[in-house]
């Protein structure tokens, strides 16, 4: 597979700037929210291997376990995730699967998730699921490939 066109960044570099200056606002964020969890669960949903490579090998440098990171795509039934995660995790695939149901994030959905972060977390968190889905979506379009380094 090829790219259908080089990088985005080298096309639109000011469209690049401002996904990096909320990129800035997001690495900001409460260190305790499961940040590289979502967008790695958001990434394998769209397919982007781009994001996959990159938040995996995150994850892996932050230090989390293999078994964790292999186990994201089937968080449901992994006993390796907490609480809060489980319930970012499932804000996280409502948010990608929108057209997956009648009510794209349902209230259970959204109140599991307020139970456990407050509403600058869940600010943070509703904003880099979109962010990550933004990126999958240019790199999937655009056939970004991860082992040619290729990302927006």
């Amino acid at each position: 597979m090829q790219p259908r066109i080089p990088l985005l960044a080298l096309i639109e570099p000011e469209a690049l700037e401002a996904l990096k200056t909320l990129g800035a606002c997001l690495a900001e964020a409460d260190g305790s929210l499961p940040m590289e969890l979502v967008m790695m669960r958001a990434s394998q949903i769209n397919g982007c291997s781009v994001c996959v490579d990159l938040h995996g090998r995150r994850l892996k440098s932050a230090g989390e376990a293999d078994q964790r990171i292999f186990a994201i795509a089937a968080w449901r039934e992994a006993a390796c995730f907490t609480a809060s995660e489980r319930a970012a995790l499932a804000l996280c695939e409502a948010m990608t699967r929108l057209c997956d149901r009648s009510d794209p994030v349902p209230d259970e959905t959204w109140d599991e998730a307020a139970r456990h972060f407050d509403e600058q977390a869940l600010a943070a968190l509703v904003l880099a699921i979109g962010t990550i889905n933004l990126y999958n979506r240019l790199n999937v379009a655009t056939r970004q490939i991860a082992a040619a380094g290729g990302r927006v």
